[in-house]
C-alpha cells in the first residue's frame, strides 16, 4: 500500500502542474480542488481494498482460525485487528493531505486531515465488516464502494428530487419518501472532509464537529454489526 500511496501522490500533483499550464483562471483553486478530490478518493479506495484483501487472505489461509485458538475474546481480535487498520488510514490521510499544504494553510490542511482520517476509519470499518461477512473479495469491496458512494451522493440525490422542477404526483412523492428512509441508513460524508474549506476558509467549528460526531456514531454501529456478526460465525 505505501507504494500506492506514493503513486497517487504523484499522480495528483502531475496533474496539478498540467492543470496550472492549461487553466486560463483561477488555476490554484482548480488545482486544489482537483488533488484534494482525487486524493481522498485514493485514500479511500486504498484502504477498502488493503482491509478487504487483508482478512481475506487471513480467512482463506486460515490464519484467523490460528489466532482464535489464542487466549484472546473475539472482541478483542477484531476490535484490535480494526484498531491496526484504522491507523493505516490515519497515516495515509497525513500522506495526502501534506501536498496541500502547497494550496492552503497549515491550520485548515490539519482539519482537513483530520476528516479524511475520520472518514478511512469508517471505511476499515465498513470494509471489515463486509469482508468477514461477505467473505469474497469483489463483493466486499463493492459494497464498501457502494455505501461510500451512497453516502457522499445521497444529499445531492434528495436536492435533485425534492427541486422545483419535480412533478408533483404520489409515485414521486412515494420515490422521494424512499430516498428519506434511505438517508437515514447511511453516513453523511457529503459533510466531511470537503474541498471546500481548502479553498474558503475552515469550516464553522459546530459544524465540523456534528459531522465528525457522526462518523464516530456510524463507525460504532459498523463496529457493533461486525462483532455480532464475528461473534455468532463458527470459524
Amino acid at each position: 500500500m505505501p507504494w500506492l500511496a506514493l503513486a497517487s501522490i504523484a499522480f495528483a500533483l502531475g496533474l496539478a502542474a498540467f492543470l496550472s499550464q492549461v487553466a486560463l483562471t483561477e488555476s490554484l483553486a482548480l488545482q486544489a480542488s482537483i488533488v484534494a478530490a482525487l486524493l481522498r478518493a485514493c485514500a479511500v479506495f486504498l484502504i477498502a481494498v488493503q482491509v478487504a484483501s487483508s482478512t481475506l487472505r487471513e480467512l482463506n489461509d486460515k490464519a484467523l482460525e490460528r489466532m482464535l485458538s489464542l487466549p484472546l475474546s473475539r472482541s478483542t481480535q477484531y476490535l484490535g485487528r480494526l484498531a491496526g487498520f484504522a491507523l493505516c488510514g490515519v497515516a495515509l490521510a497525513a500522506a495526502c493531505a501534506a501536498p496541500l499544504l502547497l494550496w492552503a494553510p497549515a491550520g485548515t490542511v490539519a482539519l482537513w486531515a483530520l476528516s479524511l482520517a475520520c472518514e478511512s476509519a469508517l471505511v476499515a470499518a465498513a470494509a471489515l465488516f463486509f469482508s468477514m461477512t461477505l467473505a469474497q473479495l469483489v463483493p466486499a469491496i463493492a459494497a464498501t464502494a457502494g455505501l461510500y458512494v451512497l453516502g457522499r451522493s445521497m444529499a445531492a440525490i434528495q436536492s435533485i428530487a425534492g427541486g422545483p422542477l419535480a412533478e408533483a404526483s404520489l409515485p414521486h412523492e412515494m420515490a422521494r419518501w424512499a430516498l428519506d428512509a434511505v438517508a437515514l441508513l447511511l453516513p453523511r460524508l457529503e459533510a466531511v472532509t470537503r474541498t471546500a474549506w481548502l479553498l474558503y476558509g475552515p469550516p464553522d467549528a459546530g459544524a465540523y464537529a456534528a459531522a465528525l460526531a457522526g462518523l464516530v456514531v456510524y463507525t460504532g454501529v459498523l463496529i457493533a454489526a461486525g462483532l455480532f456478526d464475528f461473534h455468532r460465525r463458527n470459524l
